[in-house]
């Protein structure tokens, strides 16, 4: 099956201006090419924005998840937490729906993080083959989004150090 191997992965952000529409649909298109390598997804079925009307049926469906297997932890608040089982059409399809505009969304293989959604829909990490990326490129390219929608993260930043003149350096 595809996206089994534990091929090396490259990491993908949105790039910066893509329009809130692309993100979403982004978002949709890397999940349903790295579901076949999933192992588990977590959701919190809350948004900082008005859910769109579209996903409503959704909504209700992740809420009832929550509530009938919302763990110790959040039995107060069964919205957060909630364990998708990829395998499953329909859980999936609730996760592929609402993962761009909620707070948080998760999927792993194994302990390794392959998809992370956050900050209703402003934040998206995703880590794929090669293979997988060509696929998520052609999709992408079928439903016209062009490829530049997705970028390499930026490079992390070097460590800020304190200026000699200041008199002392802090331990490492």
């Amino acid at each position: 099956m595809h996206g089994q191997t534990d091929e090396p992965r490259s990491p993908f952000v949105l790039a910066e201006g893509t329009r809130p529409e692309d993100a979403a649909r982004v978002c949709r298109e890397a999940l349903s090419v790295l579901r076949p390598a999933l192992h588990t997804a977590s959701l919190d079925a809350y948004s900082d924005e008005p859910w769109p009307s579209d996903v409503a049926g959704s909504y209700e469906l992740a809420v009832a998840l929550g509530e009938a297997a919302a763990p110790e932890r959040f039995r107060r608040d069964p919205r957060m937490g909630i364990a998708i089982d990829v395998h499953d059409d329909i859980q999936f399809g609730v996760l592929r729906e609402l993962a761009p505009y909620a707070i948080y969304a998760e999927c792993q293989r194994g302990e390794r993080v392959l998809l992370s959604a956050a900050d209703t829909g402003t934040s998206l990490w995703f880590a794929l083959t090669e293979a997988e990326h060509g696929r998520l490129l052609a999709r992408l390219d079928g439903l016209g989004i062009p490829q530049a929608v997705t970028a390499a993260p930026p490079g992390r930043r070097s460590r800020w150090r304190w200026p000699a003149s200041w008199g002392f350096q802090p331990r490492p």
